[in-house]
């Protein structure tokens, strides 16, 4: 395979782009905005359905309303398609919406596999993405050769759906350990306690987590993580996983708590900036350290 498709050059599918690009592949992408195919090193095409003589086509966009408009809205992806095209959807998506569109896709055939990644900005820029993969197993045998280029490990999950609620599944406890480390954290900073020395008895203890490894670092430097989730994504994941627990007629309340923390922060002001950012909104906007 020589060419691949892409829709959504944002924060991971930018940085996709450019490890499919350096794997020796002409990408040919679709953003809302042609400046950010251009900065990914890809070729712009003017709408979704001019991806469709392409073998395969990654999505990675910001929720399922936007994966649902590139596929069946309006110059969409869907209705060009060729039977046989294989569409591999990165985002972080609503499982039941991702198992309409399957079988809409499938209807068409059209192998629709959804395929979370997981591993940030800095994993996507290294090609090194764990991808949490759902579909029928002849495409999710045919999506794993493309996925390759961009990804460290990729774990069949299941069925179609699955891939994705599994991804909601790993970032509802993404966002909940942000949130109960920040809470914990200003509680013992405001106390007294030196946030670094802290933050240093809580990672070598039972207390931590990949947020107070890899988050807290540069929370208590006073550092951003370049092209890291934001906050309003954050909050956005974890409303896929209330969904996906009420559908499942599983218990919520701690996802409910952490989902109203997300929900303030989005509303005092801080939905485009990083995930991070939560720790200063529990607080009032004061930094940490």
């Amino acid at each position: 395979m020589g060419s691949i498709g892409l829709i959504g050059c944002g924060q991971i599918g930018g940085r996709i782009a450019g490890v499919l690009g350096r794997a020796g592949l002409r990408v040919r992408a679709f953003d809302l905005d042609p400046e950010r195919v251009r900065a990914a090193g890809a070729e712009p095409v003017a709408r979704p359905a001019d991806l469709a003589d392409e073998p395969a086509v990654l999505l990675s966009l910001p929720a399922s309303a936007q994966v649902e408009a590139a596929l069946e809205g309006p110059d969409g992806l869907l209705a060009a398609a060729p039977p046989g095209l294989l569409v591999i959807d990165l985002t972080t998506a609503d499982p039941a919406s991702t198992m309409a569109l399957q079988a809409r896709a499938a209807a068409r055939g059209v192998a629709l596999v959804d395929a979370g990644v997981t591993g940030g900005a800095a994993a996507a820029e290294r090609g090194e993405l764990v991808v949490l993969v759902g579909g029928e197993p002849a495409d999710v045998e045919r999506a794993l050769p493309v996925l390759a280029p961009i990804s460290r490990e990729a774990l069949v999950m299941g069925g179609p759906g699955a891939g994705h609620a599994a991804k909601a599944v790993n970032n509802v406890l993404n966002a909940v350990t942000l949130a109960a480390t920040g809470e914990a954290m200003l509680a013992g900073v405001r106390w007294g306690l030196d946030p670094a020395r802290l933050l240093a008895a809580i990672n070598a203890g039972s207390g931590r987590s990949w947020a107070s490894e890899h988050r807290f670092p540069r929370i208590v430097a006073g550092e951003d993580m370049p092209g890291g989730l934001s906050v309003a994504l954050m909050a956005k994941d974890v409303e896929v996983f209330l969904r996906l627990a009420e559908e499942a007629g599983t218990p919520r309340e701690l996802a409910e708590a952490c989902a109203d923390v997300y929900r303030r922060a989005v509303a005092d002001g801080y939905g485009d900036e990083v995930a991070n950012a939560v720790v200063r909104a529990l607080d009032g906007g004061r930094p940490l350290a």
